[in-house]
């Protein structure tokens, strides 16, 4: 009987191979380890982009300090802020950072801007102190703060007695604990004249000088001493010795530019006079320019040469460079309040209405053009919130209210409008005032004659067709 050697019955079966079944546990159990430690971040992904080095706290520092010389001070906050996020417990960063923050402050225009800005520097340097309380700079930069935020402007008069004291306080600690602080002298001295005891700010601010007359903020202080003491021509020596530590700061040029604005506007002769505006409109001329270099829009510098332009009695210029800077910030309430003011002084009392009614009371993104004098090529039509009435925006509220009653007619009434805000100046602390009081009693003489009947404004702005805003004298 013939059976095929590999019929399937009678054909052995191959055995297990142990040593394969010991490599398959062995690449399964390797499998699991690699996707557990790529999950958790132990090893990383074939072609992936290597780690960004971190950044030192020095380094972003470092970073600050040049934009604070270019006079980029937005950004040289920005990299404080930075250096403070890596190294969170270092003294001294938050102390420089509060330092920046408050002189940045020089370049708003807001009063809820400025406000804010002197908060926040105040904050940095109370986290400065709570880290370091036995440090002479950081003392010495917390009463630098506490004077600033001192701002009569912003704050009632019993507050700014509170912080001036405080000041006060902080910068004889700082000299306590270290009697060779040069910049704790300075500010000291700053503190002492807006405490009005100015003979001892003059010897304080000496002797920083004769310490150290490297610092910028030094010669600042001194030039605003001078200011104090009437010393305008000094002070203009002074400001220049801080320029030229640090020429890119430009609320330094537009001190030197008031001070020569003050000069021009005590000399007698007329030709002096002219020289004195010229050379103020000079500084701020400058200022404007570095700002344009380093790409910063900033409105104050046109608005100093607008104010310049406007006690010269060229109105029309004033006019243009106002609108310059409403370009920059279309939504500043307070820039419609000065263009309101200088169409009231260019006898525009119509268009000024319409200017200072968004100042006062705000205004649609369409009503804003109107009120600029139209929207240009650069111009962006945008709302604008009111101010609220204070130290700094009263002016526009007289002006308005007196504007508002000198054009109503039995066709054309403004009188609620005006004695709406009559109301409210004579409510406030500022009718005290004997010329502010004395125009809302004039408001009230004409209304008393008009008739009671309510309507807003509908006069068409006319405005000159040429001229164009210039920073140039």
């Amino acid at each position: 009987m013939n059976v095929h050697p590999k019929r399937e019955l009678f054909r052995r079966r191959d055995q297990p191979n142990i040593y394969r079944m010991f490599l398959w546990v062995v690449l399964i159990l390797g499998g699991a380890w690699i996707i557990r430690s790529v999950n958790s971040g132990d090893i990383k992904p074939l072609f992936q982009a290597p780690p960004t080095p971190t950044r030192f706290a020095e380094s972003y520092a470092l970073e600050g300090d040049a934009q604070f010389t270019a006079g980029k001070l937005e950004d040289s906050i920005t990299a404080y802020r930075e250096a403070a996020e890596v190294d969170p417990n270092n003294a001294k960063l938050l102390a420089d950072l509060a330092r920046i923050q408050i002189y940045s402050s020089a370049m708003l225009v807001k009063d809820e801007d400025i406000k804010t800005r002197l908060e926040e520097g105040l904050a940095s340097a109370e986290q400065a102190i709570a880290l370091a309380p036995d440090n002479s700079s950081t003392r010495a930069v917390y009463a630098f703060a506490l004077d600033w935020n001192a701002n009569p402007t912003l704050i009632d008069q019993r507050e700014v007695q509170r912080l001036l004291t405080k000041a006060e306080n902080e910068a004889v600690r700082s000299l306590q604990l270290d009697n060779t602080n040069t910049l704790a002298l300075a500010f000291y001295a700053e503190i002492l004249v807006d405490q009005q005891k100015w003979t001892q700010a003059e010897q304080t601010i000496q002797q920083a000088l004769d310490r150290d007359s490297s610092l910028m903020d030094v010669h600042r202080v001194h030039a605003y001493v001078l200011e104090s003491l009437g010393e305008y021509t000094l002070a203009i020596e002074a400001y220049d010795r801080a320029i030229a530590i640090a020429p890119n700061l430009t609320f330094l040029h537009r001190r030197v530019g008031a001070n020569y604005r003050r000069l021009a506007f005590d000399s007698p002769n007329e030709i002096v006079q002219t020289e004195l505006y010229e050379k103020s409109l000079e500084y701020f001329a400058q200022a404007a320019q570095i700002n344009e270099q380093l790409g910063i829009q900033d409105p104050a510098p046109y608005l100093s040469i607008a104010r310049t332009y406007s006690q010269m009695g060229q109105f029309f210029i004033a006019i243009r460079n106002v609108q310059k800077t409403i370009e920059f910030e279309p939504d500043n309430a307070v820039l419609y309040g000065e263009l309101g003011v200088l169409y009231h002084k260019n006898r525009n009392y119509e268009t000024g209405i319409l200017a200072l009614g968004c100042a006062v009371r705000g205004c649609t993104a369409e009503e804003s053009c109107p009120a600029r004098g139209d929207c240009g090529l650069n111009d962006v039509p945008a709302e604008v919130k009111g101010l609220p009435l204070s130290a700094s925006t009263i002016y526009y509220y007289d002006i308005y209210a007196s504007e508002l009653a000198a054009l109503s007619t039995p066709k054309k009434s403004y009188c609620p409008e005006a004695l709406d805000v009559a109301n409210e100046i004579e409510a406030s602390e500022f009718v005290s005032d004997p010329n502010i009081a004395a125009d809302m009693v004039v408001v009230r003489t004409i209304c008393s004659f008009a008739p009671e009947t309510e309507s807003t404004p509908t006069t068409e702005p006319t405005m000159p067709s040429e001229g164009t805003p210039t920073a140039q004298p």
